[in-house]
């Protein structure tokens, strides 16, 4: 029942903004695809989980979020990889602290022409990774505006990790010191991990981080909400004993 609740949830935003990019061939390229995605979904097994975790990859093209995305579902590397178009999407089960959790990993174009359609799958989303290109300096400048594009389009208290990708590559293409990712991170309060997609280094660190943190606020949200049932409950009953005594 969750999963089929969990896709109506997506293919509503889909449906309603796809029509209203500009490029024809690339909507018609979007929607097999994720057409693709949806019947792979639909044909999965129901499983048993506790946790149901929307995650995603923002940041400009080209930066590796889709290799990130196939290392860590798949625990491959290709260099073949094109550009995505619009959305794609992966899941991988874990199990943390005695928990089961289904991630549901979204990547998202870094194009431009199609930031109407991946600003869809803001909304909703439980964990956001801001990937930049180590290599690439505009990639990391870019970060600001994609944080920007959370503040207007998720939710007030989505979890967020920057990843500084490519991080196997030699010094000497290397653009972007850690020690600028890292004042990056602390200037907007998150954490930062340098990643691989190629060697994997990093890579399950950093998605087992940010899965850890919005378990901790999910389960912080609801340890709150128990107390205060429990004391309306306990008042509502004095008061009434008052009232009647």
């Amino acid at each position: 029942m969750a999963a089929v609740l969990s896709l109506n949830y997506y293919i509503t935003p889909f449906v309603s903004n796809y029509l209203i990019a500009s490029d024809l061939i690339g909507i018609n390229l979007i929607y097999c695809n994720f057409i693709h995605r949806l019947k792979v979904l639909m044909a999965l097994p129901s499983e048993d989980y506790d946790y149901l975790l929307k995650v995603l990859l923002i940041g400009d093209s080209g930066v590796g979020k889709s290799s990130l995305l196939v290392r860590f579902s798949e625990g491959s590397f290709s260099t073949s990889y094109l550009p995505t178009m619009g959305i794609d999407y992966r899941n991988r089960n874990i199990e943390m602290h005695g928990k089961q959790i289904k991630l549901q990993i979204w990547d998202t174009a870094g194009q431009e022409r199609f930031r109407t359609i991946t600003r869809a799958y803001y909304r909703g989303a439980m964990g956001i990774l801001l990937v930049y290109d180590v290599t690439n300096e505009s990639s990391f400048n870019n970060i600001r505006s994609w944080m920007r594009s959370i503040e207007q389009h998720a939710s007030d208290n989505v979890n967020k990790i920057l990843v500084g990708n490519k991080a196997d590559m030699d010094d000497n293409k290397r653009v972007v010191p850690t020690s600028k990712g890292q004042a990056l991170a602390n200037e907007y309060g998150i954490k930062f991990f340098e990643t691989s997609a190629k060697t994997s280094r990093n890579v399950e660190k950093a998605f087992f981080s940010i899965t850890r943190d919005i378990k901790q606020r999910l389960d912080d949200t609801d340890s709150i909400k128990m107390p205060t049932r429990i004391s309306i409950s306990i008042n509502q009953r004095a008061q009434k004993s008052e009232c009647c005594g």
